[in-house]
Formats: structure tokens, C-alpha cells, sequence
């Protein structure tokens, strides 16, 4: 764990909605050394085995406002958009004036978000992706007026453990962020489905076609990240004039091929964000 992934000093954190993303986001936490005792989790959706799971490691587990003696500094939201106008009359009894408030609720905006809380709020909206479970996420963070800088450098620390952050300044670009980044990591899984499929047809047993498929992403992300190179210039190198490569990519990079495809498959997930705000 680095010095600046050293989440030990911070806190109290409460998490509403510990899912998949909001699950996957404490344990980085936790394992960047976020106290146990300073973690409050509020989810009345969790299985009583992930309940005693966590209270086992000292997590303290929330059944409401009246058990907290202070407001928290961090209120990370983590719900389905779906259920966030259930949510936030009860996220805004948790909230003091020094609590920063993150969203990771896909579709839900800055001034939805704001018609829940104190005029004055401080109020982060971040957008991950499931990658942050092993520490290789991406995630872009938009905040309101009122967030400081202080604030800022306070989500960096927080999201730091689960991969990368960048911010941007307008709100409107999050809903292509969700479709390129949020949505992105079952893109290339479904690439890995198919190049797995493909290798059947093409005579492979099941068995070795979809480890080749599954290990040629792995390593190509692998060498996409150690590689000052572009993806454009690693392309190029692994394309030999004439050879196979080039073969599968004069398909690939057809009209209506691939660069099409994810054209259209990234405008569609833009336009699913935008309805769900």
C-alpha cells in the first residue's frame, strides 16, 4: 500500500448501498487502511451472511439515523438510480454541515441531487467502473459550486485505492463517461465472448478457445498498460503487411465493422444515462 492510497486518517465514511459497485469500492477502501470502526455501512438489502461478514472485521452496520452520534464526513451514495428518490429523504438525516456527499448512482445529476440535501451542500458526483474491485478502476468525478478544493483532493485520496480518477468541469460529458468507462468493462467482456465463439467455429474445443480469448485480452490490457506506445501505434506492431492480422482487421475495420458498432453501442448507453437523470 503507497503513502498516498493511505486512507487510515479518514473517515467517518458512510456508505449507502454496499452492491456490487459500492461493495467493491469498500474493500479497496479497507485494504488502503480505511478503519473498520470509521466505515458505517447502510444497506437493508444485505444477505445476513455479508452482514456478519463485515461486522466481523469491525465494520459498523447501520439500521438508521438514530444510531449515529455525528454526522459522517463522507456519505458515499452507491445505490441503483432507480432507487435513489427512496434514498435520499434518509441520506439527507445523515448529513451535516462538514459532509461531503459522493454519488456513484449512474444518470442521477448534481441538481437532483441537491433537491435532497441543504441548499449549502457539498456535493461530488463520481462515475466507476467495476474494474475498482482489483484496483483498476477508472473513475471521473464532476462537483457542484459549493465543493472545495480541499474536498477534491479528499475524493482523489478516496478513489485513489480503486484505479484512477479524472474530473471534468461540465456534467454534461458524465453521461459519455458512463457510456465509454461505466458501461465499458462488459464491452470487453462480451469481446471476449465472442472472440471465444469464433474460435469454435473456427475448430478449437470450447475449453481452449475461450482461455485463449480470455488471456489475449488480459495480456493485451496488461501490455496496453506497462507501454508508452498508443493502442493506434500497438496495433500497428503486432501487423504484419500482408498477414494474418491484417486480414482480421480489414473485417474488422470495414464499413458497419467494429468502429461502427461501438459508435452505436456507446451513443445507446449515452442516451439510457440521459433517461435515467
Amino acid at each position: 500500500m503507497t503513502a498516498e492510497a493511505d486512507l487510515s486518517e479518514i473517515g467517518p465514511v458512510l456508505l449507502v448501498g454496499a452492491g456490487r459497485m459500492g461493495g467493491a469500492m469498500l474493500e479497496a477502501w479497507l485494504s488502503a487502511g480505511l478503519a473498520p470502526e470509521r466505515t458505517i455501512v447502510r444497506d437493508p438489502g444485505l444477505s445476513p451472511e455479508r452482514t456478519h461478514e463485515l461486522g466481523s472485521r469491525g465494520v459498523v452496520i447501520s439500521n438508521g439515523p438514530d444510531g449515529f452520534d455525528s454526522a459522517p464526513r463522507l456519505l458515499v451514495l452507491a445505490v441503483k438510480p432507480q432507487q435513489m428518490d427512496n434514498v435520499l429523504p434518509e441520506a439527507a438525516l445523515y448529513a451535516g454541515k462538514e459532509t461531503l456527499i459522493i454519488s456513484v448512482a449512474g444518470g442521477i445529476g448534481l441538481g437532483r441531487l441537491a433537491k435532497g440535501f441543504d441548499v449549502s451542500s457539498r456535493i461530488v458526483r463520481v462515475m466507476p467502473n467495476t474494474p475498482a474491485q482489483v484496483g483498476a478502476g477508472m473513475a471521473v468525478a464532476v462537483a457542484n459550486d459549493a465543493v472545495t478544493a480541499q474536498d477534491r483532493a479528499l475524493v482523489d485520496r478516496l478513489m485513489l485505492p480503486t484505479g484512477k480518477i479524472a474530473w471534468v468541469d461540465d456534467e454534461g460529458l458524465i453521461d459519455a463517461v458512463t457510456a465509454v468507462s461505466g458501461s465499458g468493462p462488459a464491452y470487453v467482456f462480451h469481446l471476449v465472448e465472442a472472440m471465444a465463439a469464433a474460435g469454435e467455429a473456427a475448430g478449437l474445443p470450447a475449453e481452449l478457445s475461450m482461455q485463449l480469448a480470455r488471456q489475449t485480452v488480459v495480456g493485451g490490457g496488461a501490455l496496453l498498460a506497462a507501454s508508452p506506445l498508443s493502442a493506434e501505434e500497438l496495433r500497428r506492431n503486432v501487423t504484419s503487411p500482408g498477414g494474418t492480422t491484417q486480414a482480421a482487421l480489414e473485417v474488422l475495420m470495414s464499413e458497419h465493422g467494429l468502429v461502427d458498432l461501438m459508435r452505436e453501442a456507446v451513443a445507446a448507453a449515452k442516451r439510457r444515462s440521459i433517461e435515467l437523470g
